[in-house]
């Protein structure tokens, strides 16, 4: 059965154009959600559109507008929103390509797998996917989606292509204003350094979403569970304490050891199970 499409549209890359679909990447709906209801009553709580005077407003009488003064507001109409628009709802315009690590990772917001729709578009969206990938570059664009213009990254991903929704520079903010009181040159003990490189080596690995697990959503699921049984809920173990740092070079040194250990362990463990 074929996977409901979120959007479908044209990737136009100057006058070469093909046909593609758009799904989300992300989803929540593995995550539990908790509703407020009445205790009294067991029924959910919805919430009423109402005014400063506490009255409903019916849907067909909520306009849009700016507040230029307390109180005072300029309406805007959808058809003025629609002139704002780009020409074409439905084509993502890729202007121009940019090396694929210089887009700073605060500007994505949100992602989407992009696949050619039918077989006359697979040969475009092939050649562009691999030219993607032979250049290691990532195409800049626009598309409308949701009744608003967005910036949008389109890279390689697996077999297919991956389109992420950019944020404007006007909404990110300047990480100067929050740094600038942080030296950019520091004198740093060399020892100190290369212990916490040492410590870098010992811990890197190939990036694995699959072994982090959500233990809030994990421990939510088992209270739940606890109280649909009548039981008391417990949420597990202990929680780890931060210790205080008084002194780096000896916190760096025991946290390489532990980092040894950790590896060792690991390695005892993996061969064991290959014995059985």
């Amino acid at each position: 059965m074929a996977i409901r499409a979120y959007w479908k549209g044209h990737i136009r890359l100057s006058l070469v154009s093909f046909p593609v679909r758009l799904h989300a990447a992300v989803t929540s709906s593995e995550k539990i959600s908790l509703h407020q209801y009445d205790k009294e009553s067991g029924e959910r709580i919805h919430y009423q559109k109402v005014n400063e005077s506490g009255e409903e407003v019916e849907a067909e009488d909520i306009v849009k507008g700016y507040e230029y003064e307390k109180g005072s507001y300029v309406p805007i109409e959808d058809d003025d929103l629609d002139k704002l628009k780009l020409e074409s709802k439905h084509t993502i315009e890729l202007v121009q390509f940019t090396d694929i690590d210089d887009v700073d990772p605060v500007y994505f917001e949100k992602s989407y797998y992009v696949v050619p729709e039918g077989d006359i578009a697979e040969e475009a969206f092939l050649t562009v996917r691999e030219a993607l990938k032979s250049a290691k570059k990532a195409a800049i664009g626009q598309v409308v989606l949701n009744n608003k213009e967005r910036i949008v990254c389109v890279r390689p991903c697996s077999k297919g292509l991956v389109m992420d929704t950019l944020r404007y520079a006007y909404e990110v903010r300047e990480a100067e204003r929050y740094f600038e009181d942080i030296p950019e040159k520091a004198k740093v003990n060399k020892e100190q350094l290369e212990l916490a490189k040492q410590l870098i080596e010992q811990k890197t690995r190939s990036f694995d979403p699959q072994a982090f697990k959500d233990n809030y959503q994990q421990g939510l699921m088992e209270i739940i569970e606890a109280k649909l049984k009548g039981k008391k809920a417990s949420t597990g173990g202990k929680k780890q304490q931060a210790d205080n740092v008084v002194d780096i070079m000896d916190a760096l040194k025991k946290s390489l050891e532990q980092s040894k250990k950790g590896k060792s362990s690991g390695k005892k463990s993996s061969s064991k199970s290959k014995a059985s």
